[in-house]
């Protein structure tokens, strides 16, 4: 990953909601038995509270900056972490 990416990705992190919508995302997995670990974006906003262009917006910054993939089924955005992206930057920013 450049460094280029890695600034992107610490920035679309940096902004509290997107945090929080990020980590949402992230613990899906640990609150479901979603086969993919992926999450319903209205149960997103359900549990923050956020309104739907507000949650828009913040998946697109977390989207372009290849933290998460989100896929339109029907009429539901399913969004789920990009695992290899986040494991790229976890391995990254271990200072040992």
């Amino acid at each position: 990953m450049d460094t280029n990416k890695v600034v992107k990705a610490m920035k679309a992190l940096s902004n509290k909601n997107r945090f929080e919508i990020f980590m949402e995302i992230y613990n899906a997995k640990k609150q479901t038995a979603y086969e993919e670990e992926e999450c319903f974006v209205y149960d997103i906003m359900d549990r923050l509270n956020i309104g739907a262009p507000t949650i828009s917006h913040h998946l697109k910054e977390l989207s372009n900056a290849d933290l998460i993939v989100t896929e339109k089924r029907g009429k539901n955005i399913i969004a789920r972490v990009n695992k290899e992206k986040v494991n790229e930057l976890g391995s990254i920013l271990k200072l040992e």
